[in-house]
């Protein structure tokens, strides 16, 4: 019991700490002590069990609905579940790999060659403060009408408990060039955007990101 509470500790500070700092350097932070990138997982996917429904399930679900000739890029792949369950050629993207399948870099600046796939996704993965870098790096590798599917923690995109408005969130990604398709709020722990590039993408000058807000777990 001594042991899951300091494994629990030792999760939620590194969790504070990847909502709280970019994404450069959270990728040093984990390139020096890599096997605290275990820890993370390991505390998250605890509290993933205790979700009636997970997203990447669903995403998975929705890819496997649609064409399998598709390119994927995952965004924050974890444990590359969405490579691990479709037919897809996937790129799994993480700032760790032990896993010679995965891509360790920050995610702001992958290696994928420009508009060379036709889905990407961001599961819980919107963790940095600098996340609309990630976003613009996800416009850079999409075709033209290719998917962007963003699964997000509802209470980051609660405007009444300090989140971002949904709605502004919405208008931020379409001034990056993308329309909103639809948007899945069915689910009590998470929304699910699927959004569609523009043709003709035109990315507009100062874009107005609304602040995420990060999901810090109480003291204890």
């Amino acid at each position: 019991r001594m042991r899951a509470r300091l494994s629990g500790g030792h999760f939620r500070m590194l969790n504070e700490k990847l909502y709280t700092c970019s994404g450069q350097d959270a990728f040093d932070y984990f390139k020096n002590e890599p096997e605290l990138f275990d820890v993370y997982h390991a505390g998250y996917q605890e509290q993933m069990s205790h979700w009636p429904e997970q997203p990447v399930n669903v995403i998975i679900k929705w890819l496997k609905s649609h064409n399998k000739s598709w390119t994927v890029a995952d965004f924050g792949c974890g444990n590359a579940a969405v490579a691990k369950n479709v037919k897809n050629k996937v790129f799994s993207i993480d700032l760790v790999s032990d896993d010679p399948s995965v891509i360790a870099c920050d995610m702001a600046h992958t290696p994928l060659e420009p508009s060379s796939v036709d889905v990407a996704i961001f599961c819980l993965s919107l963790m940095g403060t600098n996340f609309p870098s990630y976003l613009q790096e996800a416009n850079r590798v999409l075709k033209p009408s290719g998917w962007l599917l963003i699964a997000e923690v509802r209470s980051r995109l609660d405007p009444n408990t300090g989140g971002a408005d949904p709605d502004k969130f919405s208008e931020a990604i379409s001034q990056l060039g993308f329309s909103l398709v639809s948007k899945d709020e069915k689910n009590k722990m998470f929304v699910l955007f699927y959004f569609r590039k523009k043709e003709k993408s035109k990315v507009a000058k100062n874009i107005e990101w609304p602040q995420l807000k990060p999901c810090l777990y109480k003291r204890r």
